[in-house]
């Protein structure tokens, strides 16, 4: 059985229905917080070490304090042994709290995965390219642009989807005005070219660095290709011999095309969601 599963701060385990939040939590009114969002296998988080180290670097570039990791790690343990044994995702959110001042707000929710997602590692995505309105290495050198931030402030990336879902496709891959892939809303891309798997380069661009698409690109080697990162052109990516989203919670999703123009499908996309155990 599949349940949703909350615990808070200071409080413990409470009932998902139960309100967490004061009014004037500057999460809520402003999105100004960090979040991590890992996948549960039987009850276990995977890769939980590197989602947290993920989760120290952006709440460290916004000037936000997390817990004591013994105080972290207990709000996880006490959600995953009551998630039960299919899978579920795990968010850790962190907010500043208050509009009057005082600690930050911090709470562990366990919710079984989508339906949608899931049926994504079968039957892949179809995206269309959107602009972000600013050239690939722009947001480098601003760091008020948040460039590699899991930040709570993710209307841009709700409404880049819904607008997806608008012209009749399931996701978007941003691009940059200079016209190179940078992210999707919620993933990493991931292409091969003949014996390369090529991810994005996170330093360089300003996207969030996946954890999921590391591990993969660390394990090229057990595919026979090398792992590497570099710039790509939509046209690139529609000419590449396979091309994936790749996320901690959907996990494997293979674009099958791109503003409409056909991709794949690709004989490595089984290979890749056993390897990441999808």
């Amino acid at each position: 059985m599949t349940v949703t599963v909350l615990a808070v701060l200071g409080r413990g385990l409470v009932d998902p229905a139960t309100p967490v939040l004061r009014a004037d939590d500057l999460g809520l009114l402003r999105g100004d917080g960090v979040f991590e969002a890992v996948h549960v296998r039987g009850g276990k988080p995977w890769m939980l070490d590197e989602h947290l180290a993920r989760l120290a670097r952006s709440a460290a570039r916004m000037e936000l304090p997390l817990p004591a990791p013994e105080a972290l790690h207990d709000l996880i343990d006490q959600v995953c042994a009551r998630v039960g044994p299919q899978e579920h995702s795990l968010r850790l959110i962190c907010t500043r709290g208050s509009e009057e001042g005082g600690d930050p707000t911090f709470l562990v929710l366990g919710s079984p995965v989508g339906a949608v997602s899931i049926n994504a590692r079968d039957t892949g995505v179809r995206v269309r390219t959107a602009t972000l309105g600013y050239a690939v290495g722009a947001r480098t050198p601003a760091p008020w642009l948040l460039g590699g931030v899991k930040s709570l402030s993710y209307a841009i990336n709700m409404a880049s989807q819904r607008w997806a879902w608008s012209q009749g496709a399931d996701d978007v891959v941003w691009v940059s005005a200079d016209d190179y892939v940078l992210e999707a809303p919620t993933a990493t891309v991931v292409w091969r070219d003949g014996s390369r798997l090529l991810t994005v380069p996170s330093a360089e661009t300003g996207i969030l660095a996946g954890t999921t698409a590391r591990h993969l690109l660390d394990r090229a080697g057990e595919f026979g290709l090398t792992a590497g990162e570099e710039l790509i052109t939509p046209a690139g990516l529609v000419a590449a011999d396979g091309a994936w989203l790749i996320s901690s919670i959907r996990g494997v999703a293979e674009l099958r095309s791109i503003d409409g123009q056909p991709l794949g499908p690709s004989p490595l996309t089984a290979d890749i969601r056993r390897l990441l155990g999808f």
